[in-house]
């Protein structure tokens, strides 16, 4: 007997071959008129694997909601439900009036700030040429009154030189009083020319005080050109937004508006779906933790239990979901086209493989809770050697396809009766038939 592991197959031949029994060239009349006839399989082992059942959702690899930054009024529409689009596809047009009045507002504004900061350039070259010429002159009037003093000392020395000429009686008194006048003339020149650096200074202080204003005027319009111009990208980005692009290469959902709608930033109006690849999200019990690893693979199951997928663990959750004590396990197909982004499917986990025997289902009866097959026996008690059928009990496991592993009850080698199931009970004789592709295979044998 098999031990009970719960298996399927994988990649394998279906286990059990049609076992073609002849008559023996015997009329049926005279072997046993009445007896059931039934089609019969041998059983044979094949690769089957430990699995799990599970249900979850597929998600798109990547999906996308759109929706417009800003509010407005759709005036086209440029795709269609389904369609095929690729990143930066234009999908729908907002009306764009009041950004474009926006964008030409701010150039416009832009354009005056920068009338003025070309006035306030000037203002500081204006401003700068004069601090210059008054520098200027101040170097000249501490010239001027470096000469001055100098004739001042010049003229001092000659009056005491001709003062006292003048007492000695060597010069008339007429020459001092000349040499007085000199000397007073020499004085008020240097006072002159003090006053002259003084407002030499003071122009230099003014002209610095107006190249101080003209400098913070410049920057003040510097700052608001570099503000208009941010404005001009702002109400810019507003009007892009009145177009809104696909972000991604996708398939086109549903498109929730129509022209002429009214719609509001943030408003929902279709999804872009890139679903070349297909996540399943599936919740594994946390006593299976163990067996979990990347790559297991995992098969999607149709209604009818065949394979509509296969793919492979590509995520598993390093947390215990506290609740329901199970783990986050995401598997991820490529999409053949039969399964879609947020369907509901089931799906088996391929814990590991091994031989096994598989059975058809249709070989399977039930009485009272306990699965049965039907094995084909030589009856030799009898008169006369007949075949008949056995009802042996089995123990099944998983169910793979149409077939069923069989755990214990059955070995390679028997013979299972696989049609009129119905009709059959424990030791009722029956009668071996040729199934319909042998039957054919027969015929294109024995024609010419």
């Amino acid at each position: 007997m098999m031990h009970a592991v719960a298996k399927q197959v994988w990649g394998a031949a279906l286990g059990v071959s049609v076992l073609v029994t002849g008559c023996g060239g015997s009329p049926p009349q005279q072997r046993g008129q009445g007896n059931v006839p039934v089609s019969l399989q041998e059983v044979e082992t094949s690769i089957v694997a430990e699995s799990s059942e599970f249900v979850g959702t597929l998600e798109a690899a990547q999906r996308v909601i759109l929706r417009p930054e800003i509010e407005g009024r759709v005036v086209n529409i440029f795709a269609e439900n389904g369609a095929n689009v690729e990143a930066g596809t234009p999908i729908i047009q907002l009306r764009p009036d009041q950004q474009l009045a926006q964008v030409n507002s701010a150039v416009a504004q832009v354009n005056v700030r920068r009338a003025g900061l070309q006035s306030a350039a000037a203002e500081v070259r204006a401003a700068r040429s004069q601090l210059a010429t008054a520098q200027a002159q101040r170097d000249r009037a501490r010239a001027d009154l470096e000469q001055q003093r100098a004739d001042v000392n010049l003229q001092q020395e000659e009056y005491k030189r001709t003062s006292f000429l003048v007492e000695q009686g060597a010069q008339p008194r007429q020459q001092l009083d000349i040499q007085t006048r000199n000397r007073d003339a020499a004085l008020a020149a240097r006072n002159s020319a003090q006053e002259a650096l003084k407002a030499a200074e003071a122009s230099i202080a003014e002209a610095r005080e107006r190249v101080r204003a003209a400098e913070a005027n410049l920057a003040r319009e510097q700052a608001s050109i570099t503000e208009a111009e941010a404005n001009v990208q702002e109400v810019s980005e507003d009007l892009r937004f009145t177009r809104v692009t696909s972000p991604i290469r996708g398939v086109i959902g549903d498109i929730a508006v129509n022209v002429g709608d009214y719609v509001n930033t943030g408003e929902a109006l279709t999804t872009i779906i890139q679903n070349d690849a297909l996540e399943l999200r599936l919740e594994v019990p946390v006593e299976r933790s163990d067996q979990l690893r990347l790559g297991l693979p995992v098969e999607i199951v149709g209604n009818e239990n065949q394979v509509v997928a296969r793919g492979r663990i590509s995520f598993i959750s390093p947390n215990v979901e506290a609740n329901a004590q199970s783990i986050l396990v995401k598997a991820t197909f490529r999409n053949n086209g039969q399964v879609r982004d947020g369907q509901f499917v089931r799906a088996r986990v391929i814990w590991e493989r091994d031989r096994g025997i598989l059975v058809p289902t249709v070989a399977i009866s039930r009485v009272a809770g306990q699965e049965f097959v039907f094995v084909a026996e030589e009856d030799t008690s009898g008169e006369e050697p007949q075949t008949i059928a056995r009802q042996t009990p089995v123990q099944l496991g998983d169910i793979q396809g149409n077939s069923y592993q069989v755990i214990e009850g059955i070995e390679e080698g028997d013979r299972i009766i696989t049609s009129n199931i119905l009709k059959l009970r424990d030791g009722v004789p029956i009668q071996p038939q040729e199934n319909q592709q042998n039957a054919q295979q027969q015929d294109s044998f024995t024609t010419p």
